[in-house]
């Protein structure tokens, strides 16, 4: 074996700066719009929400920001994260093709998430805010978000989507374990959540309307503030530390990535990983590919419309210009819950507008085949997301098969499986039911996009 198994960074070596990759593109994304006004956003539209150290991260263009030193000091707790050489994958799959990963799974919440919530936590703190509401799907997010309020003495109260609350109760101990309180969303503590029950009291929930209710909350109240796991340009920013370290990574054993593989729902995860190398790519230093890898059910890049819309379903957050399938979409209650959101993040969304990634959506039972493939040979059960991509790194691996090429890929796997066995059981007893979006799905479903003027 030529490249060791596993990779890994020194404590010193740890990034000290998050990356803007807004300061590379070769034309900025459209602004974000008021949906009264219809005009750009400024700050003070959004410091009911947020610190402004976090607004300003929002909009900033600079290319590097200064990661604090209270945040280093909590992100040692599981950073730098290894990355590992799938060599017993390659061998099962005959390939010539080297693969790799940036395992996420090592953080205490075990996935990417606190890498932005720490952050967050910490320049909420810093700015006097005592609590904060926030949405989860599977339960990552609202994992992160608890573990990073109790590093900082905030309380964190978090709205989970009803199919992933009742798919995944450890999620909700987890949660209570780390401080936080948790609610199955849509709930009867909020109008938001009461409206959609009143229309459906079965309602299996989605996380646009979880975001209604944290929003909500937050609003009401001056010491709360609201937290997003994902879509936002800080959060994105934030995750850049996943493939800072891996750049410094290859270079310790002499390799460039070919491929780059990242499964997608808001984004987080995807940019995080991607967006540091898409940095080399402009610049010329690299020739990568960049796929985006998403559920059939939920396809926001691949089948959704580029438009602007809200990113909750009650209406109450500014509108953004994003691949979307509609604000009032409600998924199908697959097992990938963090990946069941109707829009795609409005940085990746333009990125993808100018032709620098590419995206590819995958049916659930063959994201479980790969993610069973993985645990059998590489010893991780991976969480249900993050199959997505190990699907797409595995016909990659395949293609070079083929062709006898020795490509390099690279993917995040962006956190373990452990409290997702009841997913897996369902795909080892063959319950799993593949589900594909329609073209007259989507049609349907984009129906009641704001009209926004061109």
């Amino acid at each position: 074996m030529s490249e060791p198994t596993k990779i890994l960074l020194d404590e010193s070596e740890m990034p000290r700066r998050w990356y803007n990759v807004l300061a590379d593109l070769p034309s900025p994304p459209p602004p974000v719009l008021h949906p009264g006004t219809l005009q750009p956003i400024g700050p003070d539209d959004l410091a009911p929400l947020f610190p402004m150290e976090l607004i300003l991260q929002e909009v900033a263009t600079d290319r590097w920001i200064d990661i604090p030193d209270e945040v280093l000091d909590v992100y040692r707790l599981w950073r730098p994260s290894p990355l590992f050489r799938a060599h017993r994958l390659e061998k099962a799959l005959g390939t010539p093709a080297k693969i790799f990963y940036k395992y996420e799974g090592v953080s205490p919440a075990g996935s990417h998430k606190p890498n932005t919530a720490v952050p967050q936590a910490y320049y909420n703190a810093a700015a006097g805010i005592r609590r904060l509401t926030t949405e989860t799907g599977a339960g990552q997010w609202g994992t992160a978000l608890a573990f990073a309020c109790s590093q900082y003495g905030l309380d964190c109260e978090v709205w989970q989507v009803r199919a992933s609350y009742d798919q995944k109760p450890y999620r909700k101990i987890m949660i209570e374990t780390f401080g936080g309180v948790i609610h199955p969303s849509p709930s009867d503590l909020t109008a938001a959540g009461l409206a959609v029950l009143e229309k459906d009291p079965r309602s299996p929930g989605s996380l646009g309307i979880a975001i209604s209710e944290a929003v909500e909350v937050a609003a009401q109240n001056p010491d709360t503030n609201y937290a997003l796991g994902s879509v936002l340009n800080h959060v994105l920013l934030h995750q850049t530390v996943i493939g800072e370290e891996a750049i410094a990574q290859f270079a310790k054993v002499g390799l460039t990535p070919d491929v780059i593989v990242g499964c997608t729902g808001g984004g987080s995860n995807f940019g995080g990983l991607a967006f540091p190398f898409l940095r080399e790519k402009l610049a010329g230093r690299m020739d990568v590919t960049i796929r985006a890898v998403e559920p059939a059910s939920c396809p926001s890049l691949t089948k959704g419309v580029y438009a602007y819309d809200f990113g909750d379903t009650a209406g109450m957050t500014p509108l953004m210009k994003m691949h979307t399938l509609g604000h009032d979409f409600i998924p199908d209650p697959i097992h990938a819950g963090g990946l069941r959101y109707h829009g795609m993040s409005p940085l990746i969304s333009h990125v993808y507008e100018l032709g620098l990634i590419e995206a590819v959506s995958k049916t659930q039972r063959e994201c479980f085949e790969a993610g069973v493939r993985f645990a059998r040979t590489e010893g991780i059960v991976p969480a249900p997301e993050p199959t997505h991509a190990l699907a797409a790194c595995v016909d990659e691996a395949l293609r070079c098969k083929e062709t006898g090429e020795e490509k390099v890929i690279l993917t995040a796997l962006c956190g373990h499986g452990h409290l997702d066995l009841a997913a897996y059981g369902a795909y080892l007893a063959g319950d799993l039911v593949d589900h594909e979006l329609s073209d007259s799905d989507v049609a349907s479903s984009v129906a009641a996009l704001p009209k926004v003027p061109a």
